[in-house]
């Protein structure tokens, strides 16, 4: 099956339209984060488990400043958790967010018909 635009329009709408509801993650903020190519490899990083800002900060030639504020987008967007330990603070993946947003995804493209038809059977 071949994923063209007027066939993923449907989708993309009923994901907006779950991450807009009351409750749950807000999508400007989602698409905000997702954005930016620094904060995708912080969310590559913490895929592989949970990492100090200080870890996460040496891996890019940036200041300061700059990490808190990709961090910053990423909590506002829920993407990310922190926790302080100490002077450390420690961000790991918000899994659940993940998960939500695959979910409605893999339920959307198991359909054989058009997105937003239900298979008979």
């Amino acid at each position: 099956m071949v994923w063209t635009p007027s066939r993923l329009s449907p989708i993309i709408r009923h994901v907006a339209n779950y991450l807009i509801e009351p409750g749950t993650m807000r999508i400007n903020e989602v698409f905000k984060a997702l954005a930016d190519p620094t904060r995708r490899e912080i969310l590559r990083l913490l895929n592989e488990g949970e990492k100090s800002a200080g870890d996460l900060a040496s891996r890019f030639e940036i200041s300061a400043p700059s990490m808190s504020h990709h961090f910053s987008a990423l909590k506002q967007a829920d993407l990310i958790r922190s926790r302080r330990e100490g002077q450390q603070i420690y961000y790991s993946l918000n899994t659940t967010v993940f998960e939500d947003v695959v979910r409605l995804l893999l339920d959307r493209f198991e359909r054989d018909g058009e997105p937003g038809e239900r298979r008979e059977g």
